[in-house]
């Protein structure tokens, strides 16, 4: 997951530097278009890996992507036109398309409800933690290779890690288990869609990744120009924003898990995690109209803890509402809507910023998308909702 990010986050350090907008002539909406790009095909592709791993398990789609991506990070090393870097992203979001569904259905296979929100923290850990030093490390390379090398050396070098990987991860397909407990039919995707409880997870999702995504995209060309950091200063400020999700992600989930073991309720305790975590982050608002860059760098790194707080819980609970033998798809589904704020975020942002001449405005559209999301999950995501055979309903 650390190594899923750093490919995914690497452009957006890139995108601001003013030698490389300068080559390329790009304007803060082609900027916005090049940071969308992973996300178009990302999105599309979740539903279908939800049922690649539902079909095949967790390991060899898991691997087969790997490889795959590794590659097409490298390749970016080549490119000439913005139509080819547009290109080579597309290509990059199929072949990471498998990261999220095959994680999590191997979390729902291996761990049980009290155990799960420490399982998933740790694991959401790692893409807060590439999130964090994406931007220091690509800097770095960029400074001793050029903006080429570094993904040469990222993608190639990144590879290495399927090696001990693939000898240490089991294969849940084949556990005994696994296939006694997939023995009845996974739910249509027209029977999970028709559940209100799905449509919670859906909304919820998509405004929660707005503003996460907004940070993956614009977060180094909002610290460079609208805070005039150098590039040191942008991957230090950078950093530590990511540091406190990344501190907060794990403790969240095992909190939530003490609390179900002591007989709280699974769902309803998830969603109080899930909602308080959205209301703390939406604070971030205030950063934006501060002068100081010190008070900046405060509400960006406390918005991200609450956000945090929000990130084990959100997966969590999706799985307590969520049938075991349907979890790919779901998966799939709640992780295409998180793509698609990918999409949004880059592309509103870029538009927003070119139309007012600043940062505000996108800042305010993160405050709206996080209160949207905060009803959803209140009013959606309940018990009586979940999904259930269309024969039953």
């Amino acid at each position: 997951m650390v190594i899923a990010y750093l490919d995914r986050i690497n452009l957006s350090v890139v995108l601001s530097l003013p030698e490389f907008v300068s080559a390329f002539r790009l304007s803060d909406t082609d900027r916005g278009m090049l940071n969308s790009a992973f996300f178009w095909s990302y999105a599309i592709m979740q539903i279908p890996a939800g049922y690649l791993v539902d079909r095949f398990g967790s390991k060899y789609t898991f691997a087969t992507g790997f490889v795959l991506w590794s590659l097409v990070s490298a390749l970016t090393t080549a490119v000439t036109s913005m139509s080819q870097l547009f290109t080579l992203r597309l290509i990059l979001g199929v072949c990471e398309s498998v990261v999220t569904p095959a994680s999590m259905r191997w979390i729902r296979y291996n761990f049980a409800e009290k155990e799960r929100g420490a399982a998933l923290g740790i694991y959401t850990t790692g893409s807060k933690i590439g999130s964090a030093i994406a931007v220091p490390v690509t800097a770095a390379l960029i400074q001793y290779f050029g903006w080429r090398g570094m993904f040469l050396v990222m993608g190639l070098g990144c590879a290495v890690w399927l090696i001990p990987w693939l000898l240490a991860a089991p294969n849940d397909l084949r556990r005994p288990a696994v296939q006694a407990q997939d023995a009845s039919k996974p739910l249509s995707i027209r029977e999970l869609l028709s559940s209100p409880a799905i449509w919670g997870v859906i909304i919820g999702a998509f405004c929660y990744s707005y503003f996460y995504m907004f940070y993956m995209t614009w977060l180094p060309a909002y610290f460079v120009e609208h805070r005039h950091l150098s590039m040191q200063e942008m991957s230090a400020y950078s950093a530590a924003s990511f540091a406190g999700m990344a501190i907060v992600a794990a403790p969240a989930g095992w909190l939530a898990d003490r609390l179900i073991a002591n007989g709280r309720d699974p769902i309803r305790t998830r969603k109080l995690f899930t909602i308080l975590g959205m209301l703390i982050a939406s604070i971030e608002v205030f950063g934006v109209f501060t002068a100081s860059n010190s008070t900046a760098l405060f509400f960006a790194v406390v918005s991200l803890a609450g956000l945090g707080f929000t990130t084990a819980n959100y997966w969590a609970l999706t799985q307590a509402l969520t049938p075991q033998n349907s979890i790919g798809r779901v998966i799939g589904i709640q992780n295409c809507a998180n793509s698609l704020s990918g999409i949004d975020a880059a592309l509103l942002t870029g538009w927003l910023k070119e139309a007012t001449g600043g940062f505000h405005a996108p800042f305010i559209a993160i405050l709206v998308f996080l209160l949207i999301g905060v009803l959803a999950y209140h009013f959606l995501a309940r018990e009586e909702f979940k999904p259930v055979p269309a024969e039953s309903i």
